[in-house]
């Protein structure tokens, strides 16, 4: 038997084989199990951005009308047992130990084989499967895709419905430089007569998700065409929208910030109506609303601050900037908005850093421990804002920043959900202890 440490410490050494697309190894790993995969109900979620915001939405209303639902997503934020979680919350020490040592043996037994060893997210993969089904059983599960869609690892299951939040320029060393070639593998999950929902917006990614749920005789609900949502107002935490489809017409508030959430939203909504339409799931229009207005995912335009504008928000693609940079034009107009920004260096860059500088007073670069992360000068480089600076120590910079900021200011720190995680623990009491002064 392991303890916790080693558990996660195996989990993480097989990193080493790096990204295996494919699915033969998981398929194998899986029938050792006793194919645990195929024994809950599902729903599968892949998109560029917006699927952890997607599937908290489920989740929540799910939870309102009673039911026990299994979340798996990544990358996790502050400890790494949020990936596989139960009604929000995280799988156990003592669980996540009995799943490694279950898994372990079956991983090592295959090293040697024609498959070769299943790589770190198979593995936690196949521990997701086997602890909803065997473990802890739950009435559902929502997986989030982790890469792509059509090779990886979750696309084992037959979903009651699949979903696509967005598609957009991200992971191109894996999934091609085009849209079209992007949206090949995101329309990957459509399984045969599974309905899917599509929150795509490109026609050239529209065309192809279109034709793909047409050559797999899936009902197709695209947003914009057969839903569509209309922002109210902007709340003081949050937002209120119509969601308006054939048969529905109603008004639903958020506590999450963006026109992006709204969409997000109305996703999620058009799943819920499905799932109550074909699988005789029940959950009323009340839990839906309740639902909705409890959900939050952490490092989303998460307000760190009550008394100042402190957000994290975790835009590591160009899609992901572009919304953030909406949300600030929206909310932040006549104030001073500063932004702290570390990324990996295999992200597009100029891109983000471009469309940043557009809608903030004062940009400055840091970085952080971690593989791939892109250096300080390497982002100083590429930006050509009238103020800007190189941030070495980012915690130095944070502390004096919070202490001396006035009520028309704005901090918002983005970039690498790996940089928010380190950074939201140290933030939070620093907070605090200024709100003490």
């Amino acid at each position: 038997m392991l303890n916790y440490e080693q558990a996660v410490e195996w989990i993480h050494s097989r990193l080493r084989l790096g990204i295996k697309p494919g699915l033969m190894r998981m398929n194998h790993l899986l029938e050792k199990l006793g194919n645990p995969h195929q024994k809950r109900k599902t729903v599968h979620i892949g998109g560029t951005n917006g699927k952890g915001s997607t599937v908290t939405y489920l989740r929540n209303v799910l939870q309102e009308a009673g039911y026990t639902v299994g979340t798996f997503t990544s990358p996790y934020f502050e400890r790494f047992n949020e990936r596989i979680s139960i009604n929000g919350e995280p799988v156990s020490d003592e669980d996540l130990t009995l799943l490694v040592d279950k898994i372990k043996p079956i991983a090592e037994s295959m090293e040697q084989s024609e498959w070769g060893g299943p790589s770190e997210f198979e593995v936690i993969t196949a521990m997701s499967f086997y602890y909803f089904a065997e473990l802890k059983p739950v009435d559902l599960v929502l997986y989030e895709v982790g890469l792509g869609g059509r090779l990886d690892s979750t696309n084992v299951i037959t979903p009651m419905l699949s979903v696509i939040t967005s598609i957009g320029m991200d992971h191109m060393q894996f999934l091609g430089n085009r849209m079209e070639d992007i949206a090949f593998e995101k329309a990957g999950i459509i399984k045969p007569n599974v309905p899917v929902i599509s929150g795509v917006h490109q026609p050239e990614a529209v065309k192809v998700i279109e034709e793909t749920a047409l050559e797999m005789k899936s009902d197709l609900f695209q947003l914009g065409q057969d839903f569509s949502v209309k922002r109210i107002a902007l709340l003081e935490k949050g937002e209120r929208f119509e969601y308006i489809s054939l048969l529905q017409h109603d008004t639903f508030e958020l506590s999450m910030i963006g026109n992006h959430q709204i969409n997000n939203a109305a996703i999620a909504i058009k799943a819920i109506d499905l799932l109550v339409k074909n699988q005789e799931m029940k959950i009323a229009p009340e839990h839906i609303k309740a639902g909705l207005k409890r959900a939050s995912w952490p490092g989303r335009m998460e307000a760190l601050s009550d008394i100042r504008e402190i957000y994290i928000d975790g835009a590591h693609n160009p899609e992901g900037v572009a919304a953030l940079v909406k949300t600030i034009k929206d909310r932040f107009l006549h104030k001073r908005v500063t932004v702290l920004f570390s990324a990996l260096h295999d992200k597009e860059l100029k891109p983000m850093i471009t469309q940043l500088e557009e809608a903030v007073d004062s940009i400055g670069f840091t970085s952080f421990d971690f593989p791939r992360v892109a250096s300080v000068e390497e982002l100083y480089e590429v930006s050509s804002h009238p103020n800007k600076a190189e941030v070495h120590n980012w915690k130095d910079y944070l502390e004096n920043k919070i202490s001396s900021m006035q009520e028309d200011e704005v901090l918002l720190i983005t970039g690498s959900l790996y940089f928010l995680s380190e950074v939201k623990p140290y933030l939070l009491p620093l907070i605090g202890k200024n709100r003490k002064k």
